[in-house]
């Protein structure tokens, strides 16, 4: 009966032969006399000069690596190479030395760890230091205050957490180096202080230096066995700039300690501070100021965090619930970017998205063929705003003016009816017909492809700007209003339009 093709990993440690296992030891002098092979995933670890001066005799894959720009091609070659070097009829236990812990930081055994069970080879593992247990010693912190081991090559802002002491391993060279820096800069000031180590518990190679982040592709020597690590801190500015702490001021806010204006708010008091906030941010699109609009964003933010806390409070959802509620959303109603479908043009993915909702609907029993065609159009809406959407909803199955020619005798009509209403009626029937004009000047625009509401906008900056040139004529002139006739008023309106040329 033969035997199982067998995989055996063992880790040589971090290079100081004083803390290589005496098993992992044994298990490297016996692969000789035991007929099976012995291969090193690279021969660039310091422990090799020990297997060199012992004339035990091995294999690497530093080929491989040589051969294969891509790490993941490289990878699977690795364990394609081993999985078949095991099933090779009298191959005999394959032995995997990789360098530090087999479960740290090694792709290629988690690859073996995947395939092997259906290949039906057995892995088994033997332990050795990993480069987390000198990083302990030698950089001198305790990961029980809090620790995460994170990919240089791979890195993301999202994965920061500043709270937490920071070890960056595969920091291979000063390209990945800069990758990291410009990464951990999205969080982390310039001049925060960070750690590079090469060869951690490596006798005469060691190196720890300390430097500020911004000049941290600046240290030399990166290589196989370097890493970064970045202090945990409670510093304000650096905590600043995560959404935990975000949160957790909100929280404060609203909590018996917390400000007392804060904690009376409700929705309802809150809601004309989410309109208000809202304009602030269009003013600041307006008017083009980048530093204002950050500002703004903030502020608009925080409204949507005090109604998000405001109903944790009362245990109905959370601000998470918000964000994975949007997430989700995002990710359903653009199937031509996460999905399988396709959108060659905006119009398509606007299709596309209305078809999502529909379905949506219909999983919430709502018949979108039964609804009104003008559902959808928030109540609250500004007037002129709501005006347009309501005509562009009408006008999409066909009720509509067919031309121009036929929308501005509309207007003038509207407006006859304005003087009758005048000279005739009381306040309820001309705001009626006011309401009316106002109507089919909103469908005017949009016949002319205009938004009636920045149309709006221009016309009070205009009449703004306008009646500030005259405020500050008159201010020039040492005159008040109470000393202004209509007629100079007038005359300043008229060179105003002519000084702004609006």
């Amino acid at each position: 009966m033969s035997m199982q093709p067998q995989i055996t990993v063992v880790g040589l440690g971090t290079g100081d032969p004083n803390q290589l296992t005496l098993g992992v030891w044994r298990k490297l002098e016996s692969t000789g006399t035991t007929g099976g092979a012995l291969y090193l995933r690279t021969k660039e670890h310091p422990m090799v000069s020990m297997l060199d001066h012992h004339g035990l005799r091995y294999e690497t894959f530093d080929a491989v690596y040589e051969a294969n720009e891509a790490f993941d091609t490289v990878y699977e070659t690795i364990a394609s190479t081993l999985i078949a070097r095991a099933k090779t009829p009298g191959a005999g236990e394959v032995l995997y030395a990789v360098p530090g812990h087999p479960m740290v930081a090694e792709r290629t055994v988690q690859l073996l760890r995947e395939r092997c069970p259906a290949e039906g080879v057995l892995l088994g593992f033997m332990g050795g230091e990993s480069f987390l247990d000198q990083a302990f010693l030698r950089l001198g912190f305790d990961p029980i205050e809090g620790f995460q081991l994170l990919d240089g090559t791979s890195l993301q802002a999202s994965s920061l957490n500043p709270q937490l002491h920071t070890l960056i391993g595969q920091v291979y060279d000063v390209y990945t180096a800069s990758d990291v820096k410009l990464t951990l800069m999205e969080l982390y000031p310039d001049d925060y202080p960070v750690t590079v180590g090469h060869s951690l518990g490596v006798t005469g190679e060691e190196r720890v230096r300390e430097v500020p982040l911004y000049e941290l592709d600046r240290v030399e020597g990166y290589g196989n066995l370097s890493l970064v690590w970045v202090p945990r801190t409670d510093r304000d500015d650096v905590r600043s700039r995560t959404f935990s702490r975000l949160h957790e001021i909100v929280h404060i806010l609203r909590s018996p300690e917390g400000c007392p204006w804060d904690r009376e708010q409700t929705h309802k008091s809150l809601r004309k501070n989410l309109i208000e906030e809202a304009y602030e941010v269009l003013e600041t699109i307006d008017d083009d100021d980048p530093d204002h609009m950050c500002e703004e964003l903030g502020d608009l933010l925080l409204q949507i965090m005090l109604h998000s806390q405001i109903e944790a409070e009362a245990g109905s959802f959370t601000v998470f619930d918000v964000i994975q509620e949007l997430n989700e959303k995002l990710i359903r109603r653009h199937p031509h970017v996460f999905g399988s479908m396709q959108a060659e043009d905006a119009d398509e993915a606007l299709s596309n998205w209305q078809q999502i909702k529909d379905e949506e609907k219909r999983r919430k029993g709502i018949n979108p063929d039964e609804q009104s065609v003008l559902s959808g159009v928030p109540r609250d809406l500004p007037g002129l705003m709501k005006a347009y959407k309501l005509q562009k909803k009408a006008a999409g199955v066909g009720f509509d003016w067919s031309a121009l020619e036929e929308v501005l005798p509309i207007v003038e009509s509207e407006l006859v009816e304005v003087k009758e209403a005048i000279e005739r009626f009381g306040k309820a029937e001309q705001q009626e017909e006011i309401g009316d004009l106002l109507f089919a000047v909103v469908n005017l625009a949009r016949f002319l492809k205009v938004d009636p509401e920045e149309a709006m906008a221009d016309a009070n900056r205009k009449f703004f700007d306008r009646f500030s040139y005259i405020e500050s004529q008159l201010r020039l002139k040492g005159k008040t209003f109470d000393q202004t006739d209509l007629q100079e008023m007038e005359s300043l309106w008229q060179e105003a339009k002519k000084v702004l040329k609006k």
